[in-house]
């Protein structure tokens, strides 16, 4: 298995590992290379990310040999058996001891700042490299992380040598290794760009992790528009600056199982979320009010207006069903200007045909989501994107109905909208 970068073996890592996250983990990156691929992981997992930085305590006059470790917490660990081969005193143990305990420090501070470190006890612990050659580290790291507090540690790479494998597999809980090839000389050839990553990224990346996974407090709010007030939750973007509106034309939309699951990956990517009731309570009952159309859509456009007034940065709006209708017709009204329009639209399983002649105005982005076996509601797709006059793309998610319940393919709108959003609202991939 071939990786493109460190960011790619991430994403594959991620996938493998994608059921840690209803255990609420903590990922912990080995710097530096494995810092780029752990973000990477903690991004998928709406996880927090943090370092483990562990030195080795190397037999004087052979440092490469290793009779113990320590880490941050005054964690130590010693190979008693490798002191007593190896003839190392007391006095030798506490020398090399301090001249790594004083790097340790070092590191840790450059690393994170003033930022302290994430706290270990009783969870789930996600050890991720860029890959192993002796394993001396990652075992070292595995040991450190369970006397730090660790319940359940697992060590996940993109590749490492059998034997290295077999040892790893009995110090961690759980090992994942996408691949593990007989014939291995080193790590670096099996990445296209295995550039070396310098401390500056490693800073970086713990910074805008934490930012993204820090406290965001999210708050219900009621939204006026079209002369009422409507229920909403809120939760403010991350570093991205970027939020994303969910429309539901029947339904609660912020009571949605769907629509929570998807604003969550949006979360997790550093885009802010207001899910919404188009529809008040009385008018859900009442029914018809579900195809009106104009008229959701002028609730939608005062909605964009409220939360301009509350977060100034890009917009984008997430359409389900006729909401989706909804959607493109507001983006027709607003227009795709990314500081007072909207910047993006993605509809799942939505009816954009109900937008009518107004779909030739949208200027907005727009990626439609459909069931490969949701017949009808695809046809209906096509026709609609037959008519938009703007960027659009639409994705059949294969074996997928009109409620997207089977296993894993509404984690796959997720991570499509996600996409979509990131790319054209914040100009970066997720």
């Amino acid at each position: 298995m071939l990786f493109a970068d460190r960011t790619d073996a991430g994403r594959r890592l991620a996938e493998a590992l994608r059921p840690l996250a209803q255990s609420d983990p903590v990922v912990l990156g080995l710097p530096r290379g494995g810092v780029p691929v752990a973000f990477r992981v903690a991004q998928e997992l709406g996880a927090p990310l943090d370092v483990i930085v562990v030195r080795k305590l190397g037999v004087p006059r052979h440092p490469e040999l290793g009779f113990g470790a320590i880490g941050e917490g005054g964690v130590r660990i010693i190979s008693d058996d490798i002191v007593r081969r190896a003839g190392v005193s007391d006095s030798d143990i506490a020398a090399v001891q301090e001249a790594e305990k004083a790097e340790l420090r070092r590191r840790a501070r450059e690393f994170r700042g003033e930022r302290p470190r994430v706290p270990l006890a009783g969870r789930t612990v996600v050890l991720v490299d860029d890959g192993i050659a002796t394993g001396a580290t990652a075992l070292a790291a595995c040991a450190v992380a369970r006397a730090q507090g660790a319940a359940h540690v697992v060590l996940a790479v993109p590749v490492a040598p059998p034997s290295a494998a077999a040892r790893l597999r009995k110090e961690a809980d759980e090992l994942v290794c996408l691949s593990s090839p007989a014939a291995f000389s080193a790590v670096g050839e099996w990445y296209r760009d295995f550039g070396q990553t310098p401390d500056e990224e490693v800073v970086a990346l713990l910074a805008r992790a934490a930012r993204q996974t820090g406290p965001r407090l999210t708050s219900d709010v009621l939204v006026e528009a079209g002369g009422v007030d409507l229920p909403g939750t809120l939760t403010p973007s991350g570093d991205s600056g970027a939020l994303v509106v969910f429309a539901h034309g029947s339904g609660s939309s912020r009571h949605s199982p769907r629509n929570r699951s998807v604003a969550a990956a949006l979360n997790r990517a550093g885009l802010g979320t207001l899910l919404f009731d188009l529809l008040t309570a009385d008018e859900e009952a009442e029914g018809g009010h579900v195809f009106d159309i104009s008229a959701l859509a002028g609730r939608l456009v005062d909605a964009t207006a409220w939360v301009r007034g509350h977060a100034p940065g890009p917009l984008g709006v997430f359409g389900a069903s006729t909401g989706a209708a909804a959607a493109l017709q507001a983006a027709a009204v607003v227009g795709a200007g990314r500081d007072t329009g909207i910047g993006a639209v993605v509809s799942r399983g939505g009816r954009p045909d109900l937008a009518g002649a107004r779909l030739t105005e949208v200027r907005s982005p727009t990626l439609l989501l459909v069931g490969g076996r949701d017949a009808q509601v695809l046809d209906l797709n096509r026709r609609a994107q037959a008519e938009l006059r703007c960027e659009s793309r639409l994705d059949v998610v294969p074996g997928a109905t009109h409620l997207f319940e089977e296993p894993g393919t509404l984690d796959e709108v997720a991570e499509r909208a996600r996409d979509w959003f990131t790319g054209h609202l914040t100009g970066r991939a997720a």
